[in-house]
């Protein structure tokens, strides 16, 4: 089930991503986040560093973080070219008001930026348990605009998901996208180990459901919050339920800063069920 996952990192990651490096299996793919409180640079820096490792750069944009067209036109022309990034994930991100001109994903997927610089496989998001502020037919429709308009310039589309506690949410919205024909490739997000309380927190943050029914499941009681949890009742659960119908999908892992902790457990998880 984790055969060619991929990992998350932030901008201000480099150094864990080195301590982490030795863990991680060649050309995986790690994805950097486009967060509040980091720099352009930052973001290039890191990107490059991924590559210098051994590894496969994911860039990631956040439409309403970005401040001006030439701001757009620098980042993705310099991870291009420092990091040879042909990989990138685009989404909306969460100021309620963008920060320069664009208010969308899909307003960077027009810009022809993108194929110009030759980024080759575009990631947008999919949400398995809602969004917040996005009604589930929106959702649809908006995913669909998107992957058209990424097929439409000669590029790969890719979907990612946020990462989520329920196996079976996960499995049903899987199922629902087949069923209305979107055959794209699909990255389930998985949280990383971490501390039951940072997890709890980032879940918060981030929209995801974590009701004590939903924690439970994924082998976490909210009212002792001690200790840590890791993903491998969720993974297991989606090993025994994903068929051919669900069709591609791999796992996407947000390690929520701690690299290493991830890296183990993959290589753990591997070992015990290959």
């Amino acid at each position: 089930m984790v055969d060619g996952y991929s990992l998350e990192m932030t901008a201000k990651e480099i150094d864990g991503l080195r301590e982490a490096a030795p863990l991680i299996r060649p050309d995986t793919q790690i994805a950097v986040t486009f967060l509040p409180g980091e720099e352009i640079e930052q973001r290039i820096e890191a990107s490059s560093v991924v590559r210098e490792l051994g590894f496969e750069p994911i860039a990631h944009v956040s439409a309403r973080r970005i401040r001006s067209h030439e701001e757009l036109d620098y980042y993705l022309s310099e991870t291009a070219r420092r990091a040879q990034a042909k990989r990138i994930f685009v989404i909306a991100g969460d100021p309620p008001e963008p920060e320069g001109p664009f208010e969308d994903s899909l307003q960077i997927i027009e810009t022809g930026l993108l194929e110009k610089y030759g980024y080759q496989v575009i990631g947008v998001g999919g949400h398995p348990e809602g969004h917040p502020n996005v009604d589930k037919d929106a959702l649809w429709t908006w995913m669909k605009r998107k992957l058209d308009a990424v097929r439409a310039r000669g590029m790969t589309p890719l979907i990612v998901t946020q990462f989520a506690f329920d196996d079976d949410a996960i499995v049903e919205w899987l199922g629902e996208m087949r069923r209305r024909g979107i055959d794209v490739p699909v990255r389930l997000g998985v949280p990383g180990p971490a501390g039951i309380k940072r997890l709890l927190g980032f879940a918060k943050r981030c929209g995801v459901g974590a009701s004590a029914s939903v924690m439970k499941k994924y082998g976490v009681s909210i009212t002792n919050l001690i200790g840590t949890a890791g993903p491998d009742k969720l993974v297991d659960n989606l090993d025994k339920k994903l068929g051919q119908e669900h069709g591609r999908v791999r796992l996407h892992f947000y390690p929520f800063g701690a690299l290493s902790a991830s890296a183990e457990w993959i290589n753990d998880y591997d070992a015990r069920h290959s």
